[in-house]
């Protein structure tokens, strides 16, 4: 059991880690979303059904993110000009490390769809799931994944082609 979960962390933790990246922005919290994700694998692997090991990873990585998010919502940052310096270092830190122009052009519209919109994208154009696969860890339809998608792409060609006008 621990041999067979050593295996899948060290095959599939650089595509759940940069997964998770996109879906949260910051290293730490990405990193430690992978070990929620793995862990949580590890309790329910006997659970595993048979499905697609990276599908069902990504499905357990993607509710960890969800659990994660909701829970910071609930949070209430009352000290806003302490956390202002936070974020200022933290942005430094993402534009270090992405640098080449494309991937910073491709993140910028990728933060500027709805969430549902750039999840879809992330999951089928970024990570290489099928369209089934993706819809079943959004727990959406098929179909209602599909118009996600294609919402998501045509939003990311409409405003890359406003930029490419001025």
């Amino acid at each position: 059991m621990k041999e067979s979960i050593d295996r899948l962390y060290q095959h599939y933790f650089q595509e759940i880690y940069r997964f998770l990246f996109s879906l949260s922005h910051d290293h730490y919290t990405a990193e430690d979303l992978v070990q929620e994700t793995f862990f949580r694998a590890y309790l329910h692997l006997e659970h595993y059904d048979g499905e697609a090991i990276k599908s069902w990873l990504f499905s357990v990585a993607y509710r960890a993110y969800i659990d994660y998010y909701r829970k910071q919502k609930r949070v209430v940052i009352k000290e806003q000009g302490y956390f202002s310096t936070v974020f200022d270092q933290k942005r430094a830190l993402l534009e270090s490390l992405i640098t080449k122009e494309e991937i910073k052009e491709i993140i910028t519209l990728l933060d500027s769809l709805p969430e549902k919109h750039k999840t879809a994208v992330l999951l089928h154009d970024f990570h290489g799931l099928s369209q089934a696969e993706a819809a079943e860890i959004m727990h959406i339809q098929k179909s209602h994944f599909k118009v996600l998608l294609f919402r998501g792409r045509q939003a990311i060609r409409r405003r890359k082609a406003g930029d490419h006008e001025r």
